[in-house]
């Protein structure tokens, strides 16, 4: 005699055969091509492991020495090298085959990509130590670079962007983006591996921080938490137009405070105060503040100083 299934068992097979057959409808969220796409969590895993070649003294486990720094570097970039040659084989290989990537390498780059990367990792460590000395010298809070690599959220996020934006000049699609949202659930702050940034980048605090895909940013520029640097209302599909801001040398912004707009440019050394809304340029050496509103009052932000 067949035994009966429980009743919460049948109308467990119920919701089972329900949720296959939602599978069969023509829709993006019905892609069941895992094993040709990246797999997130191995490109998150080489992430992790590049992270302790750039600060290995951070991330060691024993003392290190000249003796046997170079095999604790290897440990890591060995690892890091076959789960990044496969994932970037995946992405390749899966925008090649639909057709999504316009100009991408072609499939079997995988290997001249990531050595390419690996090469510039020395110059990344030089860039990434400008970015610790600017977080210590702006921070009157910081009480040593060891307490910002260790606790700073901005050295998290930076570092990651970073990396990705290397991978995406090599026009690698999906894993920039993998590796800068996985920075932004753990740290808050959004940088697009596509945005340029200048030497000497720091954010404090960071929460809230939006830094978009065509952003330009140059050296010595200093964010508070809660920065966007957006984009007005464009199109979703056309000829690619910068739609983000430029932030030239020397620039500091302070929290809340919105910046929009492609055309939009922050001369050099200007001051951008907290919760100011920015659409326009402003001249070299400006002082932005925003004014508080009376009743029934519209104000805008006052006149850039010069």
């Amino acid at each position: 005699m067949v035994s009966q299934q429980p009743k919460q068992y049948r109308e467990l097979e119920d919701a089972i055969d329900a949720i296959a057959g939602s599978y069969d409808a023509d829709q993006p969220i019905n892609n069941l091509e895992s094993a040709a796409l990246p797999n997130k969590r191995k490109t998150i895993e080489a992430l992790r492991e590049l992270e302790p070649v750039l600060f290995m003294g951070f991330y060691a486990t024993r003392a290190l020495n000249r003796d046997n720094l170079r095999h604790a570097v290897a440990e890591h970039l060995y690892r890091a090298h076959d789960l990044l040659v496969d994932q970037i084989e995946r992405a390749l290989t899966y925008q090649n085959w639909y057709g999504r990537c316009e100009n991408c390498p072609e499939p079997g780059s995988g290997e001249d990509i990531v050595i390419g990367l690996f090469r510039q990792i020395p110059e990344l460590r030089r860039v990434l130590n400008t970015d610790l000395k600017a977080a210590f010298e702006g921070d009157p809070a910081a009480e040593s670079i060891e307490e910002i690599v260790f606790s700073y959220p901005s050295v998290t996020a930076i570092t990651a962007y970073r990396l990705a934006h290397l991978i995406r000049k090599a026009r690698v699609p999906m894993i920039p983006r993998i590796f800068t949202e996985y920075a932004h659930g753990k740290t808050g702050i959004d940088i697009h591996p596509g945005a340029t940034i200048g030497e000497s980048f720091f954010i404090d605090h960071g929460t809230g921080v939006v830094i978009g895909e065509s952003a330009v940013i140059g050296q010595n520029v200093k964010l508070y938490q809660g920065v966007t640097l957006g984009a007005l209302s464009v199109p979703r599909r056309g000829p690619w137009v910068k739609r983000h801001p430029t932030l030239e040398d020397d620039v500091t912004v302070y929290a809340g405070a919105t910046i929009l707009g492609g055309d939009t440019v922050i001369g050099k050394g200007s001051v951008i105060g907290g919760n100011v809304w920015l659409t326009e340029s402003v001249p070299p050496g400006s002082k932005v503040f925003g004014r508080a509103k009376g009743p029934g009052e519209d104000r805008p932000s006052e006149p850039p100083e010069k």
